[in-house]
């Protein structure tokens, strides 16, 4: 962990854990250790009401050592098909970009990633980006194509649908090894479930931020529990130009 900058991120890591585990948020669960903080196990559950019900989809997310100045990166280990997700799953969304100002990507720096963002506000973006992809710049041409003539045709073309309805299906066998019941319904998806505090020889699950020097750089919405999901609010996306 070299770098004079490893110690904060550590610590901005260590926090964020903290609060996901005393504050889970529905639609996804993280697993990370004490002894790697830089790079945490992701499962993401499919929203109900859309192609992705019932799916769970395993991810891997590694942290830069000046975190949370720079995004980390995002890469799916469950196979994807998606147009915004590439062959060997790394995540195209305009929220873990870094950001500087480059007016040929399309995008806009306020879309980009800042130290304000979080873990949360990227799973729910990737979570809103499943359902809503951007096909203006894809990473998989193919699934863009295939997506586009869905939509255009009012998903009368079913080969997308197909595609995606036998990825979740391939999902379950592995949900069933990990010993995970994947959420189906909307009240078991929204519903935050409280956990057993961790030993402390690990972290397991979720955590996040709890310190009143961090929170003073996290927006308000953030510091507020709600009920409700988000895996379709569009604010959330992060959803610019690839």
């Amino acid at each position: 962990m070299a770098g004079s900058k490893a110690p904060g991120a550590l610590r901005a890591l260590s926090l964020e854990l903290k609060k996901l585990q005393e504050e889970p948020v529905e639609g996804f669960k993280v697993n990370a250790t004490e002894s790697n903080l830089f790079e945490w196990e992701v499962a993401i559950f499919g929203p109900p009401d859309t192609l992705y019900q019932g799916g769970y989809f395993k991810a891997v997310m590694k942290f830069p050592q000046d975190y949370p100045y720079s995004p980390p990166s995002f890469r799916f280990v469950t196979k994807m098909w998606h147009p915004n997700i590439y062959e060997n799953g790394d995540v195209c969304i305009s929220i873990l970009h870094p950001p500087v100002d480059d007016p040929q990507s399309g995008e806009l720096p306020s879309e980009r990633w800042n130290p304000t963002q979080s873990v949360r506000t990227i799973l729910l973006s990737v979570i809103s980006l499943l359902n809503e992809p951007n096909t203006f710049s894809p990473a998989n041409v193919d699934a863009s194509v295939m997506y586009r003539r869905w939509k255009e045709s009012k998903e009368k073309d079913k080969e997308y649908e197909t595609m995606i309805r036998k990825q979740v299906q391939a999902t379950r066998a592995e949900a069933q090894r990990d010993g995970i019941t994947v959420p189906t319904t909307l009240a078991d998806y929204c519903i935050k479930t409280k956990v057993q505090t961790p030993s402390h020889s690990s972290l397991d699950m979720a955590d996040f931020y709890d310190d009143d020097d961090y929170a003073d750089d996290v927006p308000d919405d953030e510091e507020e529990e709600d009920d409700d999901c988000y895996y379709d609010d569009e604010d959330d996306s992060g959803n610019g130009e690839s």
